[in-house]
């Protein structure tokens, strides 16, 4: 059962929490490790992890490993209690723009000592080992490469004749093509997409193609009211156009695979990570096509980078490091474990894993493959380390989106109030 805690008490309450994380918690060690693994994700992700726990066994039969998963809205309510309860999991699936909070803390183990030794990761290069650093220490082992993704009912496109989005193709003819496809009415309550104003990657991307950020290199907000309002606008006009969903609709989406207006059956479009993928084909029928954001013009940068999908870490309080670090191990760098968990969390980083994993995989692994390997030449830089209390943004802005979409604020409103929030969240830190 979930826990629900305000937005605002994951964070706050989360800082209490990672106070109380560095005095450590948890039985003495036995002869038997038990260690506990908490992830966020769907239910293809949790059948795929308890798969390689079952054949870790096998591995080393001495160790008992439980696992739990939640939904994204969830996950970091239950892990921020859980640590405050000094109950933290012994291994923590971790976001990019939550590690540098939670290590701060002292809530995660650093893992420096274990390189090379019993966590063999040196050829994940430089790049894909440093996104699991903060102040130079290893906090995360990087689970996989992923990047933003628009995933499209190929049939709902080709039925209604209007050409799906496609690399390249500008916001402004998205709008277009998706308001036309609206008005086929293919089938009653059915849209082009779904509403991506309260998306944080989606913002993310669409500030990166204009030369911003969600933050600065020095931990300030990387844009200001007018952009948040500009945002805002392109989405009202396609609500308003029909070219995505209305806000009833997009209200129940909860940031997650199964309740998306795709995956409902409301939206032909999804805006999603590109490990995703997997997760969402499952729950849909029709065959789903992949292409990169739309640009704010033709000749602007695509926006897009390639970062960590997530990361494992390691509660500082774990009375079994050695162990939770050999399953983290397992999990990256074991042809096994690599096997079974496949592209679902992401590319692997490892060169070697990922050579040996690629003539086992099916026709929807190899295209996510493909469409990292598609957008790689045009990728700009991982973006600074986000301040403490930068995950709650999204909440924010989720937030926000739908008093926006709903009418209760207008665009330029909805964007003054998103910068208030998001610079009130930064000053509390």
């Amino acid at each position: 059962m979930s826990i629900t805690l305000s937005r605002r008490s994951v964070l706050s309450g989360g800082a209490a929490a990672l106070s109380l994380a560095a005095f450590g918690s948890g039985p003495v060690w036995a002869q038997a490790a038990r260690l506990r693994f908490l992830w966020w994700g769907s239910q293809e992700r949790a059948d795929r992890t308890f798969k390689a726990i079952e054949a870790y066994k096998g591995v080393a039969s001495d160790v008992s490993i439980t696992g739990e998963f939640a939904g994204w809205s969830d996950y970091w309510p239950r892990l921020a209690t859980q640590v405050a309860g000094r109950n933290a999991p012994d291994l923590i699936q971790m976001d990019y723009r939550y590690i540098f909070e939670y290590a701060r803390r002292g809530a995660l183990k650093p893992l420096d000592d274990y390189l090379d030794k019993s966590l063999n990761i040196a050829d994940f290069g430089q790049m894909n080992i440093d996104s699991g650093r903060v102040d130079g220490k290893l906090y995360g082992v990087n689970l996989g490469v992923n990047s933003s993704i628009v995933l499209y009912d190929e049939a709902a496109w080709e039925k209604a004749g209007i050409e799906p989005p496609q690399p390249g193709m500008t916001w402004e003819a998205f709008a277009e093509k998706g308001a036309a496809l609206s008005a086929k009415k293919t089938k009653p309550g059915f849209y082009a997409s779904a509403d991506a104003s309260g998306v944080e990657p989606a913002l993310e991307n669409w500030l990166r193609q204009q030369g911003k950020a969600l933050f600065t290199a020095d931990g300030a907000l990387g844009f200001g009211p007018e952009d948040a309002a500009k945002w805002f606008a392109m989405w009202a006009d396609m609500r308003k156009s029909g070219a995505c969903v209305p806000a009833d609709v997009q209200a129940l989406d909860q940031l997650n695979i199964e309740t998306n207006p795709l995956t409902t059956g409301k939206a032909a479009t999804a805006f999603a990570h590109s490990n995703q993928y997997i997760g969402y084909q499952k729950l849909n029928k029709s065959r789903l096509g992949v292409s990169s954001y739309p640009k704010v013009s033709a000749d602007s940068p695509s926006g897009h980078y390639l970062k960590p999908s997530m990361l494992i870490s390691v509660a500082s309080g774990s009375a079994h490091p050695d162990a939770a670090v050999a399953f983290a191990n397992f999990l990256v760098a074991n042809s096994t474990g690599v096997e079974i968990l496949g592209v679902e969390r992401g590319v692997p980083a490892s060169e070697s894993m990922r050579n040996g994993l690629a003539p086992k995989l099916n026709d929807l692994d190899s295209v996510m493959v493909k469409y990292i390997a598609d957008i790689t030449p045009g990728v700009g830089a991982l973006p600074p380390p986000p301040p403490p209390g930068a995950g709650e943004l999204a909440f924010a802005l989720k937030r926000v989106a739908e008093e926006v979409g709903f009418g209760r604020a207008t665009p330029e409103a909805g964007g003054e109030k998103l910068v208030r929030e998001a610079q009130t969240i930064l000053k509390r830190g």
